[in-house]
């Protein structure tokens, strides 16, 4: 017998766009289309004679929008579901609400006609399904699938060379956090208890551009400490955290005793734009023993190298433990490697960020 494929269904109104996105993860010869759905009520005939590994689901449909549907299913029959959206600062908003309700990623719908964006489109596409298909939701844990290994850049593709400055002490120390799939609640849960004079925090979660803006407006709205959308030379502050722009790369850099974040384009690292290990990387030359890094849920590999590097530069470094994760990819690989000297739960995460950036 052959390999589990992950069994996906796609639900949208468009049949154009439930054409695109069948064909695009068929592709993958892991995964296989069972069923496509037009609306909420024929994606719940589709359940009732096989339930999928993983849903994809439009937000704006005839009948019952997308979010209605999604806070049904998981109350009553619970799959790990990621919310498709086109590219509009309104959907970005709603996505969030799809985010509290229970879903644990969102992809842009394919954007044709732009052949570079439809292929990156591609890849993050059935990467993200992929990485649903593992995910926990309410208690349920999928069965861990072996991946094909695919090509990828590093971090140096974006990184400029070493400078080589001093790592001496500053008075000031920056947190860098990464995160994927299921991170933006997982976040919420460590930003809200932080104080309002928490040594400034830079964070990196995959997320397509657009929706950070909407992520940091409502961390913003339920936090102490501020939070706002990284912009290209914004300076890490006590009480402030940046959040990378989707599309873009966000770096840490010291000016003098300060540290600033420079934003800018460049190809996909580790398959992400923005990339966990160019913000860890960048801080291990940058702040060194000035810095904490902390890994938190997320599928594949991205930030493992880099939480490494900030380790042997002398910083203090923090794993997610796998009971917490809704996704336990990035902080285990982290863990494989030695990067992490405390594995902590999800709710230990704060307080243990702020006691290494304390000592």
């Amino acid at each position: 017998m052959g390999a589990h494929k992950t069994r996906v269904l796609i639900v949208d109104d468009s049949a154009t766009v439930r054409q695109t996105m069948k064909a695009i993860l068929e592709e993958d010869p892991g995964i296989e289309v069972i069923a496509t759905a037009a609306d909420p009520f024929a994606a719940a005939r589709c359940i009732q004679s096989e339930v999928p590994d993983v849903i994809t689901l439009d937000v704006e449909m005839p009948r019952m929008d997308g979010i209605t549907f999604l806070r049904k299913l998981m109350s009553q029959c619970p799959v790990p579901v990621v919310m498709c959206s086109s590219l509009t600062e309104q959907g970005s908003e709603t996505l969030m609400q799809a985010l509290e309700a229970g879903a644990v990623d969102v992809i842009l719908k394919p954007r044709m006609g732009v052949a570079d964006h439809l292929n990156e489109a591609r890849d993050m596409i059935r990467e993200v399904v992929k990485g649903a298909a593992r995910a926990r939701v309410q208690g349920r844990r999928a069965p861990v699938r072996p991946l094909e290994p695919q090509a990828k850049l590093t971090a140096d593709a974006v990184l400029p060379p070493p400078s080589g400055r001093a790592m001496s002490r500053t008075t000031e120390m920056v947190v860098c956090i990464g995160a994927s799939t299921g991170g933006t609640e997982a976040l919420r849960a460590v930003l809200e208890v932080l104080p309002a004079n928490a040594p400034g925090i830079v964070i990196v979660q995959h997320m397509p551009e657009h929706f950070t803006r909407a992520f940091a407006r409502r961390l913003d709205s339920l936090c102490e400490v501020s939070v706002k959308e990284a912009e290209d030379g914004d300076t890490v502050m006590r009480g402030h955290v940046l959040i990378a722009p989707g599309g873009k790369h966000t770096m840490l850099e010291r000016q003098g005793a300060r540290y600033l974040v420079s934003v800018r384009d460049g190809p996909l690292v580790s398959r992400h734009r923005p990339s966990v290990d160019v913000l860890f990387r960048s801080a291990a030359r940058s702040a060194g023993a000035n810095a904490v890094g902390v890994i938190m849920t997320g599928m594949g590999d991205d930030g493992a190298r880099g939480l490494l590097e900030m380790k042997e530069a002398g910083a203090r470094t923090i794993a997610q433990d796998e009971a917490s994760s809704i996704v336990f990819g990035m902080p285990k690989e982290a863990i494989a490697r030695g990067a992490a000297d405390r594995v902590v739960t999800l709710g230990g995460i704060a307080r243990e960020m702020l006691h290494a950036a304390e000592r």
